[in-house]
């Protein structure tokens, strides 16, 4: 079946012929390449870092996270027993934090002290939930009396490895201190009764907690453990509810019935609540680098136009002759739309190409260029990752190519209603 005479003098002029008109057209389809594969690669990397993002925060705060307020939640399981009975909750697990002093036991002598969390949680009912413990980089995840799991980086940071002990000190055991030495006082005693102030505690594994702060700043005990630590009996700090669709619609109507249920002693607060501030930052930053990134298309785009108006006043001839034979103002008109519309498919199917073979090496790309320039280009203390995440979406890549497609064509409509009002006349007077 032949072309369309329009798409077949398109395809034909567009035919690379070493002259200025050709290079103008590579240069073109470049920079539409280039454009293209731009936005894709920038918006995949921001949407994946998003959705990474909520998924580690999910994973250490919970859909939902239940607190009964100034108090510690002493009748948690029958609490925790009520809030499981809705089936659009999957797990409900308790939970601890409790601030301590820790200092390192090396066999060298010379420990150091530094504070961190200390978060206490069921491993069983945790790992309903959304574990925690299931990244364990060294050693292994069980978590018995007297033993943690830290994070990588912490452990890196001060020296520590697995099967090292570290005392750890908590508040409660300096207020026992306290109140020792105020009954020493009273009894007239010059020294308090005698007080064991630290714990000691094994370093069961190093974990990747996913976000780089946590990393940093975390360790994990067993629920018991953190209780004695932070003076708490049979209490917790809170309960984490995950849910069986984190929709926010899902999110916000749980929440409203367990604000209903419990009433107004206990808090009930979203994930989403706890990070609204920094999520809303992302997808703002995500909407603006579109909207600046896309300039680069609308650059390539007015190079088509140049590109085209060239090409008319060097055709003027051509055109004239065309009209005398019978061609229609829309017939030439197509015939120049053609041209645009060839570039833009050309450049928008490479651009495409190009960014997906760059999102999937893009780890590895990164690794080079951090060798080459001797710098960390994604440092985890900045972005929380150890390597650079991304999550392609069809209709984010499927509005990027349409439009940049659309943009390409109308670059064309000013250089195709110019030929298509040349005149025959006009245009062969002056050849």
């Amino acid at each position: 079946m032949p072309l369309p005479f329009e798409l077949a003098l398109a395809l034909r002029y567009l035919r690379p012929k070493r002259t200025f008109v050709s290079i103008i057209t590579l240069i073109c389809i470049a920079g539409v390449t280039l454009g293209v594969a731009v936005l894709i690669i920038v918006i995949s990397v921001m949407t994946g870092f998003d959705q990474q993002l909520r998924n580690q925060l999910i994973g250490f705060s919970a859909h939902l996270r239940v607190e009964q307020r100034g108090h510690a939640l002493q009748d948690w399981p029958a609490l925790a027993n009520s809030i499981q009975a809705d089936s659009s909750v999957r797990a409900v697990a308790p939970y601890i934090d409790v601030p301590v002093l820790v200092e390192t036991e090396p066999a060298d002598g010379g420990g150091i002290s530094f504070g961190t969390i200390i978060r206490g949680i069921d491993p069983t009912l945790e790992a309903r939930a959304n574990s925690i413990t299931n990244r364990v980089l060294e050693g292994d995840g069980r978590l018995t009396p007297k033993s943690v799991l830290m994070g990588y980086v912490l452990a890196d940071a001060k020296g520590i490895h697995v099967g090292d002990h570290i005392a750890v000190y908590s508040a409660a055991a300096f207020s026992k201190l306290k109140a020792s030495r105020e009954r020493a006082k009273g009894a007239g005693r010059s020294e308090p009764d005698e007080v064991e102030l630290a714990e000691d505690y094994r370093i069961r594994g190093l974990v990747d907690f996913g976000l780089n702060d946590l990393n940093a700043n975390l360790i994990v005990a067993s629920l018991p453990d953190a209780q004695d630590l932070g003076g708490q009996a049979e209490g917790v700090q809170g309960l984490k509810v995950m849910l069986n669709r984190p929709e926010m619609e899902e999110t916000e109507r749980m929440q409203r019935a367990l604000k209903k249920q419990l009433g107004p002693a206990y808090g009930v607060a979203t994930w989403m609540e706890e990070s609204r501030d920094f999520l809303n930052a992302l997808a703002t930053e995500k909407t603006v680098m579109f909207f600046i990134l896309f300039f680069i298309v609308i650059v390539a785009a007015f190079g088509i136009m140049s590109a085209l108006i060239t090409f008319v006043v060097q055709k003027t001839r051509e055109i004239g002759m065309l009209k005398a034979l019978g061609a229609s103002p829309a017939s030439v008109a197509g015939l120049f739309l053609a041209q645009s519309l060839i570039v833009g498919v050309l450049g928008v199917a490479s651009g495409f190409l190009l960014g997906m073979l760059a999102l999937a090496y893009r780890n590895e790309f990164l690794s080079t260029m951090n060798r080459l320039t001797g710098f960390n280009l994604f440092p985890p203390s900045i972005y929380q990752f150890r390597e650079l995440p991304a999550q392609v979406v069809p209709s984010d890549v499927w509005i990027i190519c349409s439009v940049s497609l659309f943009s390409c064509l109308i670059a064309g409509l000013i250089p195709a209603l110019r030929a298509a009002w040349l005149q025959p006349v006009e245009a062969l007077r002056h050849e």
